[in-house]
Protein backbone atom coordinates (compact mmCIF):
# COMPACT_ATOMS: atom_id res chain seq x y z
CA UNK A 1 0.00 0.00 0.00
CA UNK A 2 2.63 2.78 0.73
CA UNK A 3 4.56 1.92 -2.73
CA UNK A 4 0.70 2.87 -4.37
CA UNK A 5 0.69 5.54 -1.99
CA UNK A 6 4.15 7.35 -2.84
CA UNK A 7 3.53 6.28 -6.48
CA UNK A 8 0.22 8.31 -6.59
CA UNK A 9 2.03 11.53 -4.56
CA UNK A 10 4.92 11.57 -7.26
CA UNK A 11 2.53 11.53 -10.00
CA UNK A 12 0.57 13.71 -8.31
CA UNK A 13 3.43 16.42 -7.90
CA UNK A 14 4.59 15.77 -11.58
CA UNK A 15 1.20 16.75 -12.67
CA UNK A 16 0.85 19.77 -10.56
CA UNK A 17 4.09 20.89 -11.66
CA UNK A 18 3.58 20.48 -15.47
CA UNK A 19 -0.23 21.97 -14.79
CA UNK A 20 1.70 24.99 -13.01
CA UNK A 21 3.91 25.79 -15.58
CA UNK A 22 1.04 25.48 -18.42
CA UNK A 23 -0.81 27.85 -16.26
CA UNK A 24 2.27 30.12 -15.72
CA UNK A 25 3.34 29.98 -19.22
CA UNK A 26 0.62 28.93 -21.58
CA UNK A 27 -2.75 30.13 -20.63
CA UNK A 28 -2.28 33.96 -20.62
CA UNK A 29 -3.06 33.93 -24.11
CA UNK A 30 -6.08 31.45 -23.90
CA UNK A 31 -7.90 32.87 -20.65
CA UNK A 32 -8.49 36.00 -18.79
CA UNK A 33 -6.05 36.03 -15.26
CA UNK A 34 -9.06 35.15 -12.78
CA UNK A 35 -9.36 31.78 -14.92
CA UNK A 36 -5.57 31.46 -14.29
CA UNK A 37 -5.87 32.49 -10.51
CA UNK A 38 -8.67 29.75 -10.55
CA UNK A 39 -6.52 27.25 -12.52
CA UNK A 40 -3.42 27.93 -10.02
CA UNK A 41 -5.92 27.23 -7.20
CA UNK A 42 -6.10 24.07 -8.18
CA UNK A 43 -2.19 23.05 -9.17
CA UNK A 44 -1.89 24.40 -5.29
CA UNK A 45 -4.27 22.14 -3.58
CA UNK A 46 -3.28 19.09 -6.08
CA UNK A 47 0.40 19.88 -4.98
CA UNK A 48 -0.53 20.22 -1.07
CA UNK A 49 -1.96 16.93 -1.42
CA UNK A 50 0.98 15.31 -3.43
CA UNK A 51 3.00 16.48 -0.60
CA UNK A 52 0.91 14.61 1.85
CA UNK A 53 0.42 11.46 0.30
CA UNK A 54 4.34 11.47 0.24
CA UNK A 55 4.31 11.53 3.80
CA UNK A 56 1.48 9.60 4.24
CA UNK A 57 3.18 6.45 2.24
CA UNK A 58 6.58 6.77 4.17
CA UNK A 59 4.91 7.13 7.58
CA UNK A 60 4.70 3.88 9.52
CA UNK A 61 2.24 5.80 12.55
CA UNK A 62 -1.20 4.97 11.09
CA UNK A 63 -2.28 1.11 10.71
CA UNK A 64 -2.50 -0.14 6.79
CA UNK A 65 -6.56 0.25 7.04
CA UNK A 66 -7.25 3.95 8.39
CA UNK A 67 -4.25 4.64 6.08
CA UNK A 68 -5.53 3.14 3.11
CA UNK A 69 -8.88 5.28 3.96
CA UNK A 70 -7.17 8.48 4.07
CA UNK A 71 -5.37 7.78 0.94
CA UNK A 72 -8.52 7.65 -0.88
CA UNK A 73 -10.54 9.92 0.71
CA UNK A 74 -7.29 12.31 -0.19
CA UNK A 75 -7.16 10.71 -3.89
CA UNK A 76 -10.77 11.16 -4.52
CA UNK A 77 -10.70 14.45 -3.08
CA UNK A 78 -8.10 16.13 -5.35
CA UNK A 79 -9.66 14.76 -8.23
CA UNK A 80 -12.95 16.02 -7.80
CA UNK A 81 -11.55 19.27 -6.31
CA UNK A 82 -8.62 19.94 -8.42
CA UNK A 83 -9.73 18.73 -11.49
CA UNK A 84 -13.30 20.34 -12.17
CA UNK A 85 -11.39 23.46 -10.87
CA UNK A 86 -9.06 22.96 -13.54
CA UNK A 87 -12.35 22.24 -15.97
CA UNK A 88 -14.17 25.42 -14.66
CA UNK A 89 -11.18 27.85 -15.53
CA UNK A 90 -10.78 26.50 -19.26
CA UNK A 91 -14.65 26.72 -19.66
CA UNK A 92 -14.36 29.26 -22.00
CA UNK A 93 -11.99 27.53 -24.48
CA UNK A 94 -15.04 24.84 -25.05
CA UNK A 95 -18.78 24.51 -26.60
CA UNK A 96 -19.20 22.84 -23.36
CA UNK A 97 -20.04 24.34 -20.27
CA UNK A 98 -18.35 23.07 -17.42
CA UNK A 99 -20.54 25.15 -15.11
CA UNK A 100 -22.66 22.29 -14.65
CA UNK A 101 -19.88 20.16 -13.04
CA UNK A 102 -19.19 22.86 -10.47
CA UNK A 103 -20.90 20.86 -7.49
CA UNK A 104 -18.32 18.25 -7.28
CA UNK A 105 -15.34 20.91 -6.14
CA UNK A 106 -17.08 21.43 -2.92
CA UNK A 107 -17.47 17.78 -2.60
CA UNK A 108 -13.77 17.30 -3.67
CA UNK A 109 -12.69 19.97 -0.88
CA UNK A 110 -15.60 17.71 1.83
CA UNK A 111 -13.21 14.78 1.19
CA UNK A 112 -9.68 16.63 1.59
CA UNK A 113 -10.93 17.69 4.52
CA UNK A 114 -12.35 14.36 5.99
CA UNK A 115 -9.36 12.55 4.76
CA UNK A 116 -7.16 15.46 7.06
CA UNK A 117 -10.30 14.37 9.99
CA UNK A 118 -9.44 9.99 9.80
CA UNK A 119 -5.94 11.17 10.00
CA UNK A 120 -5.88 13.58 13.02
CA UNK A 121 -8.71 11.12 15.18
CA UNK A 122 -6.16 8.32 14.49
CA UNK A 123 -3.71 10.04 15.66
CA UNK A 124 -5.50 11.29 18.87
CA UNK A 125 -7.05 7.92 19.62
CA UNK A 126 -2.58 6.35 19.18
CA UNK A 127 -1.60 5.69 22.88
CA UNK A 128 1.24 7.65 23.67
CA UNK A 129 4.62 5.68 23.40
CA UNK A 130 5.96 6.44 26.74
Amino acid sequence: MNRTILLVGTAMGMLAIVLGAFAAHGLEKLVDAQAIDTFETGVKYQMYHALFLLFLGIWDGLPSKPKKIVFTLILLGVVLFSFSIYLLALNSLTSFDFKIIGFLTPIGGVLMILGWAVMAYKILKTKKNG
